[in-house]
């Protein structure tokens, strides 16, 4: 059985082409132009991640969002229940670059942080 994957590892995007067997084993990767396209593939098929990149609610800021992100990727069957739970996060200005917005989202070890400072209103 084939299965075709578009590597997202870097900002080349190989079209990766991989021949299972009848078990899931990997008999054979092609199209990769690296290493990082062959850990990409078995990564997907074992336990497929993805890093969340979304904004949370600011009062009192310069600005009315904050950007955050995971700071480490996630299950990919968990990212839609972890933005369910980031939704409706509101911080209050001062907001540090790194800090911790959602600590051990879904029990999952992994810290959602800001990836920007905002400093109250006007300042």
């Amino acid at each position: 059985m084939e299965k075709k994957f578009i590597c997202i590892r870097c900002p080349q995007g190989c079209e990766i082409t991989t021949t299972l067997d009848g078990l899931g084993a990997i008999t054979d990767i092609t199209g990769n132009s690296c290493k990082l396209g062959i850990d990409y593939v078995k990564s997907e098929l074992s336990d497929p991640r993805r890093t969340i990149t979304t904004t949370v609610a600011v009062t009192g800021g310069e600005l009315p969002l904050c950007p955050v992100w995971s700071e480490k990727p996630i299950p990919k069957d968990r990212v839609m229940e972890a933005a369910a739970v980031i939704r409706p996060i509101t911080v209050a200005a001062p907001v540090d670059i790194n800090q911790v917005i959602c600590e051990n989202i879904l029990g999952t070890g992994i810290n959602i942080i800001s990836s920007r400072a905002i400093t109250k209103g006007g300042q």
